[in-house]
Formats: structure tokens, C-alpha cells, sequence
């Protein structure tokens, strides 16, 4: 009986974690989706790429979590993403948002899903890859926006020489940075902007290149 009560209490206390998280929850997300532009830091700034970020919910029958579908591509080369992920988006303990990070089995054939109704409606979570130690943690940053990142260097990473990658975020209302860098064993930076995060504006709207 001991037993059985405790587990009740641990699933009524789950429960009103998550209804508690549930708005906080739903802004996130709400302010992740979109369509987004690094074009006037590109302007201003030519260290920085004009950059295109697709980010839409996808699944939102699903009860689990908030999953959002996510293509990044250079401007003009939009129907060549150089990167394509699937992110759960989920309430943690102590206010903390976890945004996991999933690839995909077939990336080129999702190309431009995110213009679609139902992107990604052939797959389910089972067929995504989790990228281990990739994760997010977000929190709430006063009443506007939600700060955070990857935690460690367990981010593992091979591109041009790295051995991990670490990603820290700000999310906003119509506004997303992102600084995202590779680092080699010795924790030298051998990829990602050197001076500070990219500043992703939304777009929805405007006419796209």
C-alpha cells in the first residue's frame, strides 16, 4: 500500500509539474517557430553568413512533447540545407526547458518540409537518432526571453578537426541567437563565429530569396 501511494503521489506531482511548465512551455516553442534571418547582421557585420533558419512544429497530436522540424541554409541556397534536425522540446525540473536533438535517417528526402502541411508525417520519433550530450537547457531570463545552452563537452563533434561542439541560446519574441562553435581536444576553436552569436530575425512576411 506504502508502494502504491508513493507512486500515485510521484505521478500527481509529475503532473502538476508539467501543467505548471505548460505556458512557459508553449511560449518557447511558439517563439522557436517561424522563419528566420541573420540578413541585416550579415549586413552590418561580414564576419557573419546570411543564414536562413526553418524552424515548424511537427507531431502536435503527440502528448509527450513539443517536436519542431529545423532546416538552416545560406541564402540563396535554401533548397540546400547544410543542416536539418528535429528537436523535442520538453519541461524539466527547477523551470528548465530541454530542447534534444534528433537527425534524421534520410535527410535529402525531408528537404523543404517545412514549407509542407505535415512535415514529416512518414516518420515517428523511433526513426530519429538522438545526438547524445547535444541537448539544450533553456530557462526563463526575466519575461521576455529564455537563455541557456549545451552543457559539457559531451557534444561530440568531427568537423574540420573538432572533437566536441557547444551551442549557447537566446530565445525572444521574433528573435533567435544562436552561437554555435566546434572546439579540438585542447579546447581551441576550429569552427563557428568567432565574436559572438548568430542573430536570427523573424521574417514571416517578408519575401525570401
Amino acid at each position: 500500500m506504502i508502494r502504491k501511494v508513493t507512486v500515485c503521489l510521484f505521478m500527481v506531482s509529475a503532473a502538476a509539474l508539467a501543467g505548471a511548465a505548460e505556458p512557459d512551455l508553449a511560449t518557447l516553442t511558439d517563439w522557436m517557430s517561424g522563419s528566420f534571418s541573420s540578413a541585416a547582421q550579415a549586413e552590418a557585420d561580414s564576419a557573419y553568413y546570411d543564414i536562413r533558419l526553418e524552424m515548424v512544429p511537427i507531431w502536435t497530436d503527440r502528448e509527450d512533447a513539443r517536436w519542431l522540424y529545423v532546416e538552416q541554409a545560406v541564402a540563396g541556397m535554401t533548397d540546400r540545407p547544410y543542416r536539418q534536425r528535429v528537436y523535442r522540446v520538453s519541461a524539466g525540473e527547477g523551470g528548465v526547458f530541454e530542447s534534444a536533438v534528433y537527425t534524421l535517417p534520410d535527410p535529402a528526402k525531408y528537404v523543404g518540409a517545412a514549407g509542407e502541411e505535415f512535415p514529416l508525417r512518414d516518420l515517428a520519433p523511433g526513426d530519429l537518432e538522438l545526438r547524445e550530450g547535444c541537448t539544450v537547457f533553456l530557462k526563463l531570463d526575466g519575461k521576455d526571453r529564455f537563455t541557456g545552452g549545451t552543457e559539457g563537452r559531451g557534444c561530440l563533434s568531427g568537423l574540420r578537426g573538432a572533437a566536441y561542439a557547444t551551442s549557447e541560446v537566446v530565445v525572444g519574441p521574433g528573435r533567435i541567437e544562436s552561437w554555435d562553435r566546434g572546439f579540438d581536444a585542447e579546447g581551441a576553436q576550429v569552427w563557428g563565429a568567432e565574436m559572438g552569436a548568430y542573430v536570427f530575425l523573424r521574417t514571416e512576411g517578408e519575401e525570401q530569396e
